[in-house]
């Protein structure tokens, strides 16, 4: 019944052939690997407004030119990751970049940096699309939480079904909502060209206005620049392109930046020319849709599309939190887990893993948006700066053919980012200032992984010195709780071992039983050494560790080997299991730590 659920859910499981069917081609990829950049005009320009509105409506008009130093960090970015693309075609993005150029801490600091914030990725977008939608449907907004878990658990389910599945079913939200953004655009812009728009809507650019400082631009223009998260996407995400990956990957990346570009700026003019003011009962982008058509069809379709795509902009975590987990691991830096792939070809643990803590993230945070984009934003920068860092490195190093060309571009690139970086830092510390505590912490995780495995492999590894002990002799020991078929037919497997012994052991906790058991023992199985031992506590595990314990000692001298055989019958039925006490079971979890013993389970099945 259980694997007729999880078919239902997920799909038949693919062969390891098919795995090229699962490649996605670059309208796909642009649908699955820029959801989360395009998805972020629909917050990214009102973290501006929110910060300028604090000094007053007149400081709108401050927008614009901060969205302009916004595309320029976002041109750089593009050209930077383009290159990262063809000089890394494995994918891996700023961990591998970092991890090669500039050393494996700095590798661990990127990958870590990452793997949280493909974690927010999911966490922000959601949040920010349920309130898209709370925003359409005010009577759904004491429900934020509940709806935000609901569409984590849904896109979980889309993504073990298989990439290009899901890309299948994600692509047309996502073209719809360019769509619905161009039309928008459009609208407001005819609007404003055909004199529309009262003028006394807007403060008019060059407006003198009395608090602006240097600090305030700076921390908007950070604020801003979180429209940016994403776009490393594609870089971590080459293996998923069809062949020839690398240049697929390079045309999404560009055609991703250019439309970022329109959107984002149309956004910000939009919300300058209608005179939007961030509120928290509706997002910018209601606002504006509601501003040039009124509550109509127009105004619905708008605010579906965003609260989609916000939603499903969750997905571009779901495509790169595997491959990035995948490279970690191969790297022995976490769990080997992350390597398997799962009945779609897909690697499942990284999607479930991902999935459960991005739930955490929403409880934790209630679905505010507000409270996560500051953490999730720093989170992408630090990345940004390490790998612009590492791609400068590279080219002095290797010094290629128009080398210098690349070199300026990264190293503007990281300029940018570390400036970004140390604004975020700056003005918004007390939101990240746990960045700081959870990144060593996660670096710190990286390396006792990294250790466990390497004793691992040291202990496992054949070598010409490696003394194996030779086995004389077997003692076997069989805990039995009575005389039934399913003792009796452990006892016959243990005697076709051939062993030396064979000791049946009992623990009992009432002395006066023992007498009679024995003589009926001696009866039933005459050929088989009986040990009754009486438990005053009333604890099996206790008295029949200590007796182990007794004979590996013994044993060990003459290099005998000590097998517990643990007889143990199987219901019919699963939940049958919650009837009975599980000894047998109890007695292997523990045993299964003693060093020198061998535990071996012998099944009975029972037949109703």
């Amino acid at each position: 019944m259980l694997s007729s659920f999880k078919r239902f859910l997920i799909g038949r499981p693919l062969k390891n052939d098919e795995i090229g069917d699962q490649k996605l081609s670059k309208t796909k990829a642009l649908a699955i690997l820029s959801s989360d950049a395009l998805s972020s005009v629909a917050y990214g320009p009102e973290q501006i407004l929110i910060v300028l509105i604090t000094i007053s409506g007149l400081a709108m008009w401050y927008s614009v030119p901060i969205a302009l130093c916004v595309l320029i960090l976002l041109a750089v970015l593009i050209l930077s990751y383009k290159q990262i693309i063809f000089a890394y075609p494995q994918g891996g993005g700023a961990y591998v970049v970092s991890k090669t150029n500039l050393g494996m801490n700095c590798g661990l600091v990127a990958g870590g940096s990452l793997l949280v914030d493909y974690i927010l990725t999911v966490a922000v977008s959601v949040s920010a699309g349920t309130d898209a939608i709370t925003s359409a449907f005010p009577s759904l907004q004491n429900y934020n939480v509940e709806i935000a878990v609901l569409f984590v658990i849904l896109l979980t389910i889309l993504n073990l079904r298989g990439v290009t599945e899901s890309a299948s079913i994600l692509a047309y939200p996502v073209y719809l909502f360019v769509l619905a953004a161009f039309i928008l655009i459009g609208a407001g812009i005819f609007n404003v060209l055909t004199g529309n728009i009262s003028p006394e809507l807007h403060t008019p650019i060059g407006t003198p206005v009395a608090g602006i400082g240097l600090f305030i631009l700076l921390k908007a223009f950070a604020s801003g620049s979180s429209a940016l998260t994403g776009v490393e996407a594609i870089s971590n995400a080459i293996p998923n392109f069809k062949d020839p990956a690398p240049k697929n990957a390079a045309k999404t990346l560009a055609v991703m930046g250019g439309l970022l570009a329109i959107l984002f700026t149309g956004i910000v003019v939009l919300a300058y020319f209608y005179g939007i003011i961030p509120k928290a009962e509706a997002t910018v982008v209601s606002q504006i849709a509601e501003s040039i058509f009124g509550r109509n069809f127009m105004y619905f379709f708008i605010q579906g599309t965003t609260a989609l795509i916000l939603i499903l902009a969750a997905n571009t975590g779901y495509s790169a939190f595997p491959l990035l987990a995948v490279n970690l691991a191969k790297d022995k830096f976490i769990p080997r887990m992350f390597l398997a792939r799962g009945d779609r070809l897909g690697y499942s643990n990284g999607i479930i893993v991902l999935g459960v803590a991005s739930i955490m993230l929403i409880l934790v945070f209630h679905a505010k948006t507000e409270h996560l984009i500051p953490l999730y934003a720093v989170g992408v920068f630090v990345p940004f700066t390490l790998s612009q860092t590492g791609m400068m490195m590279k080219w002095l190093k290797e010094k290629p053919k128009g080398w210098v060309t690349k070199f300026i571009i990264n190293t503007t690139g990281a300029f940018i980012s570390l400036i970004v970086t140390m604004i975020f830092f700056i003005t918004k510390f007390t939101q990240v200032w746990s960045i700081l505590i959870f990144l060593p912490i996660i670096v710190w995780i990286f390396y006792r992984i990294k250790k466990h495995y390497v004793a691992i492999g040291d202990q496992l590894r054949l070598t010409n010195d490696d003394l194996v002990k030779k086995i004389e002799g077997n003692v076997i020991i069989v805990p039995i709780a009575g005389m039934t078929r399913v003792v009796e037919g452990s006892l016959n497997y243990a005697k076709s071992l051939m062993p030396d012994q064979i000791i049946a052991v009992n623990v009992g906790f009432e002395k006066e039983s023992e007498k009679a058991f024995k003589e009926e023992w001696q009866t039933w199985q005459p050929d088989v050494r009986l040990v009754t031992l009486y438990s005053q506590f009333r604890s099996v595990l206790g008295p029949l560790n200590r007796f182990i314990e007794a004979v590996e000692r013994k044993a060990s001298e003459s290099n005998y080997q000590v097998t517990v055989v643990i007889p143990q019958f199987i219901p019919k039925k699963g939940w049958h299991n919650i009837l009975h006490n599980q000894s047998g079971l109890l007695i292997r979890s523990y045993l299964l730590y003693r060093k020198n013993v061998v535990v071996a389970t012998v099944p009975y099945h029972l037949k109703k």
